[in-house]
């Protein structure tokens, strides 16, 4: 019965949400098509400003995985990991996932047709991706459109958050599936 029921929800919030919009929106006798197209015009503007940290931070993924330090990371890090049973597998989702989301869900695919769905590691890496945010992304972009270029100290917090969530999916999905 619940499932059903959020069912339902998940599939009629989205249009309910847009209906409820429209609707206040006509009964206030707002200029709807035109509010939109200035949003639209702004969402532009934005996007064009926001371009060059784009593309610094594709440049700099692309040159991240290009240069090998990924691997060299991984044989350095492996003792480590071993002490922990972690598998190295999922190192590069714990080096990629502050990058790129996109990244972080190729490692994924890799490490689920390779292991398998129901391997340790793969539901490891699945919580992995799911805990963290991408960083520098999230940097780029957000502080991009609105003109921040001195990140002070949100590169060094959201660093520290991505390692507090890769520390608790080892914890829970040690305890869960252990």
């Amino acid at each position: 019965m619940f499932h059903q029921l959020m069912n339902l929800i998940s599939l009629w919030a989205l249009p309910g949400i847009i209906i409820l919009i429209l609707t206040i929106g006509l009964v206030r006798k707002i200029p709807l098509y035109e509010v939109f197209t200035d949003g639209a015009k702004e969402g532009f503007k934005v996007a064009v400003n926001i371009i060059p940290y784009l593309v610094a931070i594709i440049v700099g993924i692309s040159m991240f995985r290009a240069s090998g330090i990924i691997e060299s990371i991984g044989v350095v890090c492996a003792p480590l990991l071993e002490h922990f049973k972690v598998s190295a597998d999922v190192l590069p989702i714990m080096i990629v996932r502050s990058l790129s989301g996109s990244a972080a869900l190729g490692v994924f695919s890799d490490i689920a047709n390779n292991s398998g769905a129901d391997a340790y590691t793969t539901k490891l890496a699945a919580v992995m991706v799911g805990s963290s945010e991408t960083t520098f992304y999230v940097l780029a972009v957000y502080f991009g459109a609105i003109g921040i270029s001195k990140l002070r100290y949100a590169l060094i917090v959201g660093l520290l958050a991505d390692f507090v969530g890769i520390i608790a999916a080892i914890a829970v999905v040690k305890w869960m599936f252990g």
